[in-house]
């Protein structure tokens, strides 16, 4: 009883969104302390438990995240959004310039004395998609102000094209999102297309010069072709074949051992190959439409378009992840290296992640100070 009466009691907003973080946090814990089995024999001597305590530490600092941001009213993420969104302008720069490096790409950035690395773009994705709907709730009667419009226009440029230096399937997404928010701000049809333009234009520029153009193209190019599939594909199916409709049972994947990123980019495989389709695969993939309903809800019952319209960007950007990683994994996308959220093994990504869930479960608790915002 006493734990009922706390769930009941500090747990605020879309009860079924918490269950939603329960079930994919749990899945989390299990499959990546399979998944890693491969990676610690071969970097800690068979100390898989290293790495599921440093990932159930970060998943617990994520949830935690989404517990405290849930317990804010969600109208001081319009200011918050502001910072952040000048912060991660000189942070991607220093991604770009100066931060870690990994498969031929810098998006890692170190902090100081805790040592951990986190990508600015986690940051720059929460700050935009924040501000984007703040920026559209304020100015709703203002959508034919052309100057009103390119700033937003000229923020989504910027932000897309910085992160598309090293991460191309990112700023893809997150550009997706922004003209998915916009459509739903009512932003003029004209202006969408501006916002198509400018960020051909930036991001293009950025492509050029930036770090994964030869690994985009490649990757796109493989895709198409029917004579070729790549190595990470290849062992993703087999995954999926040995999982077949009920699986081979917890612990027993074959493919953690020569699949490339078992416990973060293609974790999906590893999924439905120890606990099948049934077990696994199914219950995942409605897990994110199920989190992409209740997003939606929030947006219907929010009070203020602020928060519907947070509400709906935030999800779009979970979800649009999820699935991109899912159809990477079954061979419906080009590979793009995203994780699974909140599903993955990750370091900073889970905690953004808990943020921006704690943010939509603020606005499912339907507390908006009207005079704020």
């Amino acid at each position: 009883m006493a734990l009922s009466e706390w769930i009941r009691t500090h747990l605020k907003g879309d009860r079924q969104i918490w269950w939603i973080v329960l079930y994919l946090s749990i899945m989390s814990i299990l499959v990546v302390y399979s998944a890693t089995g491969t990676k610690a024999f071969r970097e800690l001597d068979g100390n898989t438990e290293a790495f599921l305590l440093k990932h159930g530490l970060l998943l617990l600092i994520g949830v935690a995240c989404t517990y405290f941001a849930h317990k804010i009213n969600y109208v001081h993420y319009a200011q918050l959004s502001k910072f952040g969104l000048w912060l991660s302008i000189p942070l991607l720069l220093w991604a770009y310039w100066k931060g870690e490096t990994l498969n031929d790409a810098s998006r890692w950035v170190t902090i100081p004395i805790i040592n951990q690395t986190f990508q600015p773009s986690d940051l720059a994705k929460l700050a935009l998609i924040s501000n984007l709907a703040a920026m559209l709730a304020k100015r709703q009667r203002f959508m034919d102000n052309p100057a009103v419009l390119f700033n937003l226009i000229l923020w989504i440029a910027i932000i897309c094209s910085l992160i598309i230096l090293s991460n191309t399937s990112t700023a893809l997404l997150l550009a997706a999102t922004c003209f998915l928010l916009m459509y739903i701000g009512r932003v003029p049809v004209r202006y969408l297309g501006y916002m198509i333009v400018a960020c051909l234009l930036f991001g293009g520029i950025a492509l050029a010069y930036g770090q994964r153009l030869g690994t985009a193209v490649s990757r796109v190019s493989m895709f198409t072709r029917s004579d070729t599939i790549p190595f990470q594909v290849e062992q993703s199916y087999i995954a999926l074949a040995n999982g077949g409709i009920t699986g081979q049972g917890p612990g027993n994947s074959h493919q953690r051992n020569t699949l490339p990123n078992p416990f973060s980019d293609f974790i999906y495989a590893i999924i439905v190959e120890e606990y099948g389709l049934i077990l696994g695969g199914i219950p995942v993939v409605l897990a994110y439409l199920w989190f992409l309903w209740r997003g939606l809800k929030t947006l219907q019952k929010a009070t203020r378009p602020f928060g519907g319209l947070l509400s709906a960007g935030l999800t779009f950007s979970i979800v649009f992840q999820a699935f991109a990683s899912i159809c990477v994994a079954v061979g419906l996308a080009p590979v793009t290296g995203q994780p699974l959220p909140l599903l993955s093994m990750g370091g900073t990504s889970l905690i953004f992640t808990g943020l921006a869930i704690g943010i939509i479960l603020s606005v499912s608790r339907d507390e908006a100070d009207e005079s704020k915002i």
